[in-house]
């Protein structure tokens, strides 16, 4: 699992790639994190459009994203995901703390 991390004006994007589960999310978190504490974005986005697997640990990592975005008194985007894991996200009722599927808003900070 990797992440970079790309900051343009206020929006820091985060593209994730590969595998996110209890073993990977941690370093995610930090690196993620410390771009958010850097950057101070008004939106943090992460994008999953690599991303090959999730578990839990996806849930939980995009939760405490929201948590760090939150008090920088931002906003939450999660694109590009798969149809599994956007419905993994939706279940997840991920939807009352992220806008979900703005894939136009990705293509602009690319």
């Amino acid at each position: 699992m990797s992440v970079s991390i790309v900051a343009k004006g206020e929006v820091v994007t985060a593209f994730l790639s590969g595998e996110i589960d209890h073993h990977t999310a941690a370093e995610l978190r930090e690196t993620i994190d410390s771009a958010a504490n850097e950057h101070k974005p008004t939106l943090l986005v992460l994008d999953f459009k690599n991303v090959s697997f999730m578990d839990s640990s996806g849930i939980g990592l995009v939760m405490g994203r929201y948590k760090t975005i939150s008090e920088l008194s931002g906003e939450l985007a999660i694109v590009n995901t798969s149809p599994s894991i956007g419905k993994v996200m939706r279940l997840a009722g991920m939807e009352r703390l992220a806008k979900i599927g703005m894939e136009e808003l990705a293509n602009e900070t690319n």
